[in-house]
Parts: structure tokens; sequence; C-alpha cells
């Protein structure tokens, strides 16, 4: 049975000076050569940019879709689009470079229009605290990404300013990824420049394409 496979890209970077789309270009060629009947979709957030969430969004995304008037149903066609995309995925894939300890804005942005309530995710107060459940499932989520320093690791030197790591984690859930399906390739020391990161880097590309072979083995 073919799968379904959504890669996004988030760095700001051009492909030759991005890490992180290098590397998701060795994932998906290793992918693509065990599993060729593969759908991938492709979203590229620097070169196509989804907007932020505005006041009218809210508005249309918490309106009973019967009520909905035609502006608000065109206020979310990229909202729809994009949890189409992720609907439709087995295997989610993203090059997520860190910037200034968090992910780029342009990530957050496509989280936020695919964070939705009725699409991604039910609230019920019937819960109690845990109100908000995610209502897709299954899926498994391979992040690709690249720091400038180094230590943001459990029990490293900078663990108290990764906020990058946490915030995928937490945002998991409305992608249908539960925390045990989350795989990470990380490099790190980009901005030092020295051999520390030439062994990260040389790590991180043997790393992507031992993952893309045991996970598409799985497949």
């Amino acid at each position: 049975m073919s799968k379904t496979l959504l890669h996004i890209e988030s760095s700001a970077q051009v492909a030759q000076r991005s890490i992180t789309r290098r590397l998701g270009s060795r994932f998906l060629a290793e992918w693509r050569a065990l599993q060729p009947d593969t759908e991938v979709i492709r979203r590229d957030l620097a070169a196509d940019p989804v907007g932020p969430v505005d006041a009218e969004w809210i508005a249309a995304a918490f309106t009973q879709p019967a009520e909905r008037t035609e502006a608000m149903r065109r206020r979310l066609a990229l909202s729809d689009r994009l949890i189409d995309e992720i609907e439709a995925a087995d295997l989610i894939v993203m090059g997520v470079p860190m910037y200034n300890y968090g992910m780029p804005g342009a990530l957050k942005c496509w989280i936020d229009q695919t964070a939705r309530i009725g699409r991604t995710f039910s609230f019920d107060l019937a819960r109690g605290d845990v109100p908000i459940e995610g209502t897709l499932s299954g899926k498994t989520l391979v992040v690709l990404s690249a720091r400038g320093e180094f230590g943001f690791a459990p029990g490293g030197m900078r663990e108290s300013m990764n906020a990058l790591d946490r915030h995928l984690a937490a945002c998991a859930h409305y992608w249908g990824v539960a925390r045990r399906d989350i795989r990470s390739v990380i490099v790190e020391y980009q901005e030092f420049k020295d051999a520390r990161f030439e062994a990260s880097l040389a790590r991180a590309q043997a790393d992507a394409v031992t993952l893309a072979r045991e996970l598409a083995g799985a497949a």
C-alpha cells in the first residue's frame, strides 16, 4: 500500500545554504529509493509563506460550519488546504532550524493555521481541566533541525533555552502525532564552524539516511 509523505520546509535560507533543506533532500532521496510509490506533498513555507491568523480568521474558525458566511469560508480556505495535506499524510517531515531558541515565524503561522477546532482538535469542558483533544492519529513526525549553539538536549547546558523542541512536542497532537512518534535528527555547533560542527553535521547526515531506512522499512 502506497504512503503519503508531507514535507514541510521552514528555513528562510536557500537550498545550498540551508542545513535543514539538505537533510530533507537526503532523507527524501533514501525514502523514495525504498518507497518509490510514495506521494510526496511539499509545502515550502519560505517560498510560499502562510499568513498569520487574525480576528476574521478566529471568528470564522469558531463559527459553526453551517453558519459561516461565504467570506468566512474564503478566509478559512488556506487553512482547509493545509489541514487536508496533514490528513492525507502518513509521515510528516519537517525541516526546522532553530531561530532565537524557537521555531521560524513561518512555521508558527503554519501551526496556527492548522490548529483548528472542529478540524484538528475538539474542545469539551466535560473533560475537566484537559478539554482539548486531537482528532487525528497514527502519524509520525520527523524533525530535521539545525542549531547554531549546542547543549539543548535534556541535561544540556542550554536545555532551559530550548523552546523549539517543547513547542513542537506540545503541538504534535494537532497533527495526529503522539510524542513517542516524534523522531529528530539534529545538527549543532553551526555558528562555531569547528570540528564539532563538522562531526555533528556528518552524524546527522548519516542519521537522516538511517532513519529514512528504518521508517520506510516499517511502512
